[in-house]
C-alpha cells in the first residue's frame, strides 16, 4: 500500500487508491471555487439592484424649470362715496316655504251627556236643489238670486265636540271585558272553596265516574251569581252537584268595562276525581 504524502488533503485521503475520474473527486475539489464565484455574482446583482434607481436618476436629463411670470393686477377705481340721504335698498323678498298637506285636528273635549249638543244631520240632496246651505233654515223669495258674502273673521276654529261614551245597559251581558270578574282571594281561594264544599255523588262513586263538568254563570254588577248552566256534564249526579256549589258561592268581584261594573258571563271547569 502506498504511503500518503504529508501535504495530502482530506480528499486525497478519501480517494486514495480509487477512481478519481468518476466525478465526485472533481466536485469536492471544485466546490470552494464554485461557492466563492456564486457569492461574488449574487453580491454584484444585489448591489446593482439597489443602485439602479440612483443611476437612472443621475443619467436622466434635467427638465427645464417653468418660468415664473409676474402678473400685474388691474388697479380698480375706489367705490363711490355713500350718500347719507339716499334710502337703503329694499330687503330681498322672503323665500316662500313650500306648504305641506295638513289635516285639521283639535284635541277632544270630554263633557257630560247633558252638555253635548244634539247633532244635526246634513240636508238631503233634494233640499239643496231649491235652497242654499246656511247657518239656519228660513223661507225666502224663490226669485231671489244668491249673493255670495265675504266670510267673517273668526277668532279661532270651532272645537269639535266629542260625545261621552254612554254607559252600558244594565241587562247587557259581556263575554270579554277589560277586567274579568274574580273570586275573593283569587284562584287559590276558589280551589279551596271547591275542595271544601264539593261532595262526590254516591251514584258517580259506584259507577266510577271521574272528569270535568264545565259550568257557565253570570256575575252581576254587585258580584252575585245567576243563570248557572252546565255546558258539558258527566251525569250520575255530578252536574247537579256542580250547580249547587256554584249557586252557594259568595259574591265575586264584578268585572269592569271602561271603569264601570258590568255583567260578565264566566265559564268554570269543576273536577271530580276519585281518591
Amino acid at each position: 500500500m502506498a504511503e500518503t504524502p504529508k501535504d495530502a488533503t482530506l480528499d486525497d485521503i478519501v480517494f486514495a487508491n480509487r477512481n478519481k475520474a468518476y466525478g465526485a473527486y472533481a466536485l469536492r475539489t471544485e466546490y470552494p471555487k464554485i461557492v466563492t464565484r456564486a457569492l461574488l455574482i449574487g453580491g454584484a446583482i444585489f448591489v446593482l439592484g439597489v443602485l439602479t434607481p440612483t443611476i437612472i436618476t443621475a443619467l436622466a436629463p434635467e427638465e427645464d424649470e417653468q418660468a415664473m411670470v409676474e402678473v400685474n393686477l388691474v388697479n380698480l377705481p375706489p367705490p363711490p362715496p355713500i350718500d347719507p340721504n339716499e334710502p337703503p335698498p329694499p330687503p330681498p323678498p322672503p323665500v316662500e316655504v313650500p306648504k305641506v298637506n295638513t289635516v285639521k285636528f283639535l284635541p277632544p273635549e270630554v263633557k257630560p251627556d247633558q252638555e253635548v249638543p244634539e247633532e244635526t244631520p246634513p240636508p238631503a240632496v233634494e233640499e239643496l236643489k231649491e235652497a242654499v246651505a246656511a247657518e239656519k233654515t228660513q223661507v225666502g223669495d224663490p226669485n231671489a238670486e244668491e249673493v255670495i258674502a265675504a266670510p267673517e273673521a273668526t277668532a279661532a276654529p270651532t272645537r269639535v265636540e266629542v260625545a261621552v261614551e254612554a254607559a252600558p245597559k244594565e241587562e247587557q251581558v259581556f263575554t270579554v271585558v277589560e277586567q274579568q270578574p274574580e273570586f275573593n282571594g283569587g284562584m287559590a281561594a276558589l280551589g279551596q272553596y271547591l275542595s271544601k264544599n264539593l261532595r262526590y255523588p254516591a251514584a258517580a262513586q259506584r259507577a266510577n265516574v271521574a272528569g270535568r263538568v264545565f259550568v257557565s254563570f253570570v256575575v252581576n254588577t254587585d258580584g252575585s251569581i245567576q243563570d248557572v248552566a252546565v255546558l258539558k256534564g258527566l251525569g250520575f249526579g255530578t252536574d247537579e252537584e256542580a250547580i249547587r256549589v256554584i249557586k252557594a258561592m259568595p259574591k265575586w268581584r264584578p268585572g269592569k268595562q271602561s271603569g264601570r261594573p258590568v255583567r260578565v258571563k264566566y265559564n268554570l271547569p269543576i273536577n271530580f276525581t276519585l281518591e
